[in-house]
């Protein structure tokens, strides 16, 4: 009974569990929803773009794992806007009853079945509930910035384990397995595996860290979906992507810092836009592929290594736009700017 309250109580509000930090970003801000016309046009530009990209990302929060019953963090009933009130959600699904949504068998779709010749679909998630792998998505195409409630790791070899149920503990502490890999001189590891979610202090797992940057940074669309941009590194990420001329797309019921800089922006629910791209995509959702959790106390590999550091990205020089005056005093020029006084210097 101990253990199936903390079960709850990791799904209802596991950040109980992290140490105490004030900021905790923005709370409680309105959703908005686009009309329904408003919302068919937008779904129909997205689908047409997620069919024409080669690089596609998607970035996404915890607000693709509500329609499972999770509760997200900074909504209008999200965990701590309610603890800012001195309240808690009213309820919640235990991690381990918690189901994939419309959008995680729809975003895993798109990794195993790509829309154009050589696509390729990378998602990048904050969130720890462990749905995506659930869900079918491969690890291969997933990096996880905040961790997982099921997954240990060897912090010797890299390798991560699936559990049957969530960690006891939470910033990278020693959960008393050993690793069972093998290593290149035919000797077990015999790593310590630690827990994989972070505490606020924590260092993100570099070489996930190295996968997403590198991920938005060669993309030509970036899908931010669920997530209000407010946690970094993620939050500037689609940024990276933008540096790349490519596109980006936020669906979020929240503003976020992104809206005016991206391409698209969607106000709805997550699972009603998806829905509506893959109608549009001629797509149904396959749900019958779902990661069976291990029975009992087994740990099943799902990760034989580190992530091999990503190739290096030749970085664009940052362009800046300006005018020199009769005087000699050169000034920032508006953008865009077909003042013939004005020149284009690279930084």
């Amino acid at each position: 009974n101990e253990y199936k309250s903390y079960l709850r109580a990791m799904s209802l509000n596991y950040a109980a569990s992290l140490s105490k930090y004030a900021d905790k970003g923005v709370l409680g801000l309105n959703e908005n929803f686009d009309e329904i016309e408003k919302l068919k046009e937008k779904c129909k530009i997205l689908a047409e773009w997620l069919r024409e990209s080669k690089r596609v990302v998607v970035l996404t929060g915890a607000g693709i794992s509500t329609a499972s019953g999770i509760p997200d963090f900074r909504g209008p009933n999200g965990v701590w806007t309610l603890e800012a009130k001195g309240k808690a959600p009213s309820s919640s699904v235990d991690f381990i009853e918690a189901k994939p949504t419309t959008t995680h068998y729809a975003i895993k779709d798109l990794t195993r079945a790509p829309l154009a010749e050589h696509q390729h679909v990378f998602v990048i998630s904050q969130n720890v509930d462990n749905l995506h792998l659930r869900s079918g998505l491969l690890k291969d195409n997933l990096a996880e910035l905040h961790g997982n409630a099921f997954l240990e790791r060897c912090g010797a070899c890299g390798r991560e384990y699936l559990r049957a149920t969530p960690v006891t503990t939470i910033g990278l502490k020693k959960t008393g397995n050993l690793c069972r890999g093998v290593k290149d001189t035919g000797r077990r590891c015999r790593g310590k595996l630690v827990d994989t979610i972070l505490d606020w202090e924590d260092s993100l797992p570099w070489d996930e860290l190295e996968e997403a940057d590198y991920q938005c940074a060669t993309a030509d669309l970036c899908l931010v979906v669920g997530t209000s941009l407010q946690i970094q590194p993620a939050g500037n990420m689609p940024f990276k992507t933008k540096r790349n001329d490519g596109k980006v797309v936020v669906v979020n019921l929240q503003k976020t810092r992104m809206d005016t800089h991206a391409n698209l922006v969607i106000h709805a629910k997550c699972d009603t836009v998806f829905e509506l791209v893959l109608g549009h995509l001629d797509r149904k959702i396959d749900a019958s592929e779902v990661l069976q959790l291990p029975d009992n106390d087994e740990l099943f590999l799902v990760k034989d290594a580190f992530r091999p550091p990503p190739p290096k990205i030749q970085s664009k020089p940052r362009v800046k736009r300006v005018k020199v005056h009769e005087d000699g005093i050169v000034s920032k020029a508006d953008e865009p700017s077909n003042d013939p006084d004005c020149k284009v210097e690279t930084e």
